[in-house]
């Protein structure tokens, strides 16, 4: 991959790319026009329904022109309106949470729920649920582990995730699908058909390679994550609402903060056993606060 987006040759998918400047670097085959192209105004993805109010757009063109932006008020986005179409948005039949609630009950006083959901995330005493967890077969005989929010936080999630898309939808270039509104596996499926046609019918190819990254989500450092989200988004009752998914578990294996402690613990314990040296710092002790470096063989 070159800069600015630019891959080798014509073996490009067929989505324009999202960067105006850097669209002549994207080759792109003759086919109809898809969907979810952010490179035109960005329409309000499926997380937060079809008729969620676009009143992101100043966010979206602030995004795109400033990529050191910090954006410190974004809570406002997330307002009844908002939260009522990512309840519209979601499935019906959907399984419910650790609560038990389905979508048909929360929604028998939705304006009342509503209200009251929002006035809770605004006032802090929004409180996420573990979710519970299940599990799905893999085709290798495995199984995948699956986290089911409940209904309330699905909502809540639903409309943050739509106010930080327009933060980081301007960032993606045209031939990225993955959870992207507009885009499904399918579009992704058929961009890569149409490469792979290219590639065989017009250059030598000699090999194609398919990449998956173990555990991922189950390995993700939060951490890491949410020292990456700082670096756009310094509103601090979003990074606060962030946390309390992410700190919230599932109703099997406790909570996700004290699991993602002991995996740190655990990957320092198996780096210490490999190396038989163990180094670690502290900024508290007997000495008062003073770093302490201890080192055991």
């Amino acid at each position: 991959m070159n800069e600015c987006g630019k891959s080798d040759g014509r073996v490009v998918p067929a989505k324009p790319a999202n960067k105006a400047a850097c669209a002549a670097a994207e080759s792109v085959e003759e086919r109809r026009p898809a969907e979810g192209n952010t490179a035109s105004k960005t329409r309000s993805g499926p997380s937060a329904g079809p008729g969620a109010p676009s009143a992101l757009d100043r966010v979206r063109e602030v995004a795109r022109r400033d990529k050191d932006a910090r954006f410190t008020a974004l809570l406002h986005h997330v307002d009844v309106d908002r939260l009522r179409a990512a309840y519209w948005a979601i499935r019906p039949q959907a399984a419910p949470g650790v609560d038990g609630v389905t979508w048909t009950a929360w929604g028998q006083e939705l304006e009342a729920r509503l209200a009251d959901l929002h006035d809770r995330v605004h006032a802090g005493r929004y409180r996420a649920r573990p979710s519970r967890r299940a599990y799905i077969p893999k085709a290798d005989g495995r199984s995948r582990p699956l986290g089911i929010a409940t209904l309330e936080d699905k909502i809540v999630q639903r409309a943050v995730v739509e106010v930080l898309g327009a933060v980081y939808e301007t960032d993606f270039l045209g031939f990225s699908y993955g959870f992207r509104p507009g885009r499904s596996p399918h579009d992704a499926l058929d961009a890569a058909l149409d490469a792979l046609s290219v590639g065989i019918g017009q250059r030598k190819v000699n090999w194609v390679l398919d990449a998956d990254i173990r555990d991922f989500f189950t390995s993700l450092d939060h951490g890491w994550m949410e020292q990456f989200l700082e670096h756009r988004i310094a509103d601090k009752r979003v990074l606060r609402l962030i946390g309390k998914w992410l700190a919230a578990g599932s109703s099997r294996t406790g909570t996700g903060r004290r699991r993602w402690r002991a995996r740190r613990k655990e990957h320092r314990h198996r780096r210490c056993w490999r190396t038989s040296t163990c180094t670690t710092s502290s900024t508290s002790g007997p000495t008062g606060g003073d770093a302490v470096t201890r080192t055991g063989m």
